[in-house]
């Protein structure tokens, strides 16, 4: 007797369907969504630019002044190099 209500309760309940949404139905969706996952990106970044401690205007121009400072050093070296090398080759050649 257990074992024939087991049998019709297990063949009473069918697994529901999933009907299938067409594909205009998920361009629509898709259409509706798409402002608000452009939108997401630029929101989380200005959350995180509020919590950035910026440096004060003293900082700010010390900086800038000392990589100005190494460009130009970096520059007057490769400069050099690039003399040197120039003068190495026409030696060679010549």
């Amino acid at each position: 007797m257990a074992e024939e209500k087991k049998v019709a309760t297990q063949e009473t309940k069918a697994p529901a369907k999933k009907t299938e949404a067409s594909k205009m139905d998920k361009f629509i969706s898709w259409c509706k969504k798409l402002p608000s996952r452009i939108a997401k990106p630029f929101k989380n970044m200005w959350y995180e630019l509020k919590k950035v401690t910026w440096p004060s205007k003293r900082k700010l121009i010390a900086c800038s002044v000392t990589v100005l400072l190494f460009m130009l050093f970096m520059g007057i070296v490769i400069g050099l190099l690039d003399m040197g090398a120039s003068a190495l080759v026409k030696l060679l050649v010549l």
